[in-house]
């Protein structure tokens, strides 16, 4: 028996750092993903698909976002669980609740309220905890094992479906919403559940090395790849031995979003950074922030400058992180000459030179500036 576990949709994502011309491509991005995600579910034999929580951005979405989404679930053609996670809790406000979503219900689409226990298939059993408000007062994972303590019957396989943070992958210790991994360890080793479908972390994560308790991660990425190490995936999950679940984990997403980190010394490094943007592929759907330190020529930090801006046209979306950048810009008197200004400009060039060197950011840009301008160094 296999199904496909998947979370953190968020359909209806945006996100402030891309443009009106990359956010729309980015929010069909991830109405395609479900598509995709449902050819893999068919492609490898599953018998239902279990979206772990976050399927929607927010309660509060317009009603086409919540529309298209329920077609291009209906087009999958296999039955989809979805799980109400803190982004859309199964609150009075709630997304699930919306006419907009009972009205474009498929049949195929089932809303996992917790209240008892489902059999997406023969021999098979779904245990869910779903969230009913963005702050739970304790480990509605937990609860809802103990709320079936007396176990599967014979040959039966016991699935559960939660969302929110492990405690051992919590920095909260005081955190009583969090999932104990502890009383699951317990329950699956008691053969009470077999297999823990987790959505919240959006990268692939197997807790604990345990081989029974997954995060699927999101299936397009949402963040930076030094937060999400391991996102654009789902999992495929083959239970037809029980006692020992075969994972396997497939790329999905289209989308990246990417850091890079330089110190900048001179022309070589300058010429460096160029070649790691230029070498990145599918642009158009790659997000980069950069940060970059160290100290350069006036003339060095010009050519970087312009490099980018050009750069920055091919890209999703090309930007400084600006709390790791620092970049000290010095000019010599060669650099000066090659201005070709005099009389007052070149006064006011000293004068910028002086500040940008005693680290002022303004008057290093505006230095950069003149030069470029001026047409320095031809």
């Amino acid at each position: 028996m296999r199904f496909l576990h998947t979370a953190d949709w968020q359909l209806g994502m945006t996100r402030h750092f891309l443009d009106e011309d990359a956010q729309p491509r980015y929010t069909a991005a991830r109405m395609e993903a479900v598509g995709r995600l449902g050819q893999v579910a068919h492609e490898h034999g599953c018998e239902f698909i279990l979206v772990c929580g976050d399927v929607f951005e927010s309660n509060h979405l317009p009603p086409r976002v919540v529309r298209r989404a329920l077609e291009v679930m209906r087009e999958v053609d296999l039955p989809i669980y979805l799980l109400p996670g803190n982004h859309d809790p199964l609150d009075a406000g709630s997304v699930y609740r919306n006419p907009a979503f009972v009205e474009a219900q498929p049949a195929n689409v089932h809303v996992l309220d917790g209240k008892e226990v489902i059999a997406p298939v023969r021999g098979v059993e779904l245990i869910a905890a779903p969230w009913f408000s963005k702050h739970p007062n304790h480990d509605l994972v937990g609860a809802a094992v103990e709320k079936y303590a007396a176990g599967p019957a014979e040959g039966v396989v016991r699935i559960v479906a939660g969302h929110g943070i492990v405690d051992v992958l919590s920095p909260d210790l005081n955190d009583v919403a969090a999932i104990s991994f502890g009383h699951l360890a317990g329950a699956i080793a008691d053969g009470r559940i077999h297999y823990v479908a987790l959505g919240d972390r959006h990268s692939v994560t197997n807790v604990e090395g345990s081989g029974t308790v997954w995060y699927s991660g999101a299936p397009e990425v949402t963040d930076f790849d030094d937060v999400e190490i391991n996102s654009g995936h789902v999992l495929i999950v083959d239970l037809s031995d029980p006692g020992v679940p075969v994972i396997q984990s497939q790329q999905l997403g289209q989308w990246r979003f990417v850091t890079v980190r330089e110190d900048l010394a001179g022309p070589q490094d300058v010429e460096r950074i160029f070649e790691v943007l230029r070498e990145l592929s599918n642009k158009e759907r790659t997000v980069v922030r950069y940060g970059l330190t160290g100290t350069l020529p006036l003339v060095d930090n010009a050519r970087l400058e312009a490099g980018i801006e050009q750069l920055r046209e091919v890209f999703a979306a090309l930007d400084p992180w600006e709390r790791h950048m620092d970049i000290a810009v010095y000019v010599d008197d060669e650099q000066l000459v090659d201005l070709g200004v005099g009389g007052f400009i070149a006064d006011a060039a000293t004068e910028l030179n002086q500040a940008a060197t005693a680290g002022e950011e303004d008057a290093r840009d505006a230095l950069s500036l003149l030069y470029r301008l001026s047409g320095g160094g031809k």
